[in-house]
């Protein structure tokens, strides 16, 4: 097994060799490398003999969704909107909804805590992967970020936030208008709780931010760094749990309330270089997700995370098998120092590396 240590940081990796009789009757010998997360703790293993597999629906991009063109339908889409979604309490904002630019904020209709809510980019029901507006997405953010503020000032004691996004069915969106979800609770979820604690034993032992030395580690070894947009950081995720995985990592922030204006439109310019890579490798359905801690003892560093889920598209393959669910091993195809050697040209013209 190799480790290599940086302090208390351990990027472990170990190879082990499948060897078995082929069709032709030859000994055939397989790699899979097996990575240990210095930050999750979580393993994931790149099965290196199916990079080469076509993948059916990948050949090209998508084609959009059957309901791409249909607004009637949409419960975001105006007119229905005013009257198909929920409202926040009267006493929350005039009229029941948060508005930034073209973006509108309620109450989701199907919460998954507390607090839970939708922001919506703009009234434009369909947008294929990396051509988002600028503008909507920082408007959408900027929503949601008014959104938790106001949470905080009437429940500081639901510090456990995020924002998430689904982009298409196969990533579990319900509906295919671009939108972001933003939640906020007294109960921490399994990585809110995991990564608290985490970052708290690193700090006490050291003084240092875990985030922070794991980026310094990724800066000097520059095998899977990608790039800079502002204060921002980028780089391909060590052992990803999804595929062509990255992060961006905001270093010694730990409050989103701290983050400028500017910071928000640096954050979305790296969204959008990401969505730009996976739509150069003919994907079009991904995840991403920024988690926050709000109270004062929080070490937690802001980190969004994004990743490609499966192809949506007729006769696709899920991403996630018995093996993912059943033993909690992503098992990928791609080195992520692959991963990020692809999608560093992606960030020339909009940051420094």
């Amino acid at each position: 097994m190799k480790t290599f240590r940086d302090e208390r940081l351990r990027f472990e990796m170990e190879t082990v060799t499948a060897r078995f009789i082929g069709p032709d009757g030859e000994v055939v010998k397989r790699p899979i490398q097996v990575r240990t997360h210095p930050i999750t703790g979580r393993k994931c293993r790149i099965i290196f003999a199916r990079k080469e597999e076509k993948e059916t629906g990948t050949e090209k991009l998508p084609e959009p969704p059957p309901d791409a063109h249909n607004r009637q339908d949409c419960p975001f889409c105006r007119p229905q909107l005013d009257w198909q979604t929920p409202r926040l309490p009267d006493d929350w904002t005039p009229g029941g909804r948060l508005i930034q630019g073209d973006s509108v904020l309620f109450p989701n209709l199907f919460p998954y805590g507390r607090y839970s809510g939708v922001s919506l980019f703009d009234d434009t029901h369909f947008v294929e992967i990396g051509t988002a507006s600028h503008e909507s997405y920082v408007n959408s953010f900027l929503n949601c970020r008014q959104y938790l503020i106001d949470i905080l000032s009437r429940d500081p004691e639901a510090v456990f936030m995020a924002i998430t996004q689904n982009h298409l069915p196969s990533a579990g969106g319900s509906l295919v208008h671009p939108h972001l979800q933003v939640h906020a609770d007294r109960i921490a979820g399994n990585h809110h709780r995991y990564l608290r604690q985490r970052t708290a034993r690193y700090f006490d032992a050291t003084g240092r931010y875990l985030l922070s030395d794991y980026l310094a580690h990724e800066k000097k070894v520059a095998q899977r760094y990608i790039g800079r947009i502002g204060h921002w950081e980028w780089m391909a995720a060590f052992a990803p749990e999804g595929f062509f995985e990255i992060w961006g990592i905001l270093p010694g922030v730990v409050s989103f309330r701290d983050l400028s204006e500017p910071d928000w439109h640096d954050l979305v310019a790296g969204i959008l270089n990401t969505q730009r890579f996976y739509r150069s490798l003919n994907r079009n359905g991904y995840n991403l997700g920024l988690l926050f801690i709000e109270d004062d003892r929080s070490r937690l560093e802001l980190r969004l995370v994004i990743l490609v889920r499966s192809n949506h598209a007729p006769w696709t393959r899920n991403d996630h098998t018995g093996y993912e669910v059943m033993l909690g091993d992503m098992a990928t195809f791609a080195a992520p120092e692959e991963t990020a050697r692809t999608a560093r040209p992606f960030w020339l013209d909009t940051g420094s590396i």
